[in-house]
């Protein structure tokens, strides 16, 4: 499947992964981790991390916070009680929401 084309951002997403890659690699400097080490911490190839740190905004958004968490920078300002809290409250939330969810059948009427 060949690779789709360059997507339009808006300047404050770019901006905004711009600066998210610019302090990682910032963090990854600091802890003295060389590219090689925090792609393989990360699980990642070391060309990801590149990209991360340069600000590609076609970065998955998985890899960025993994990478994120590794050299210590943190994202949100909530504590672990916080977010434990948010995630009952999203538990409890969804099960109150069907299993599935089907379209109802409808039957056609074909006879003439």
């Amino acid at each position: 499947m060949p690779k789709p084309a360059l997507r339009p951002y808006s300047r404050y997403s770019r901006d905004a992964v711009a600066l998210l890659g610019q302090a990682i690699r910032r963090a990854r400097i600091e802890k003295k981790l060389t590219v090689g080490a925090l792609a393989e911490r990360a699980g990642v190839s070391r060309g990801l991390v590149q990209r991360i740190e340069q600000g590609d905004p076609g970065c998955g958004v998985g890899p960025v916070f993994e990478a994120a968490a590794i050299v210590g920078l943190r994202l949100f300002d909530a504590d672990q009680a916080a977010l434990s809290q948010l995630a009952d409250q999203t538990a409890a939330t969804l099960t109150l929401l069907p299993k599935t969810v089907r379209a109802p059948r409808i039957v056609t009427d074909d006879d003439f």
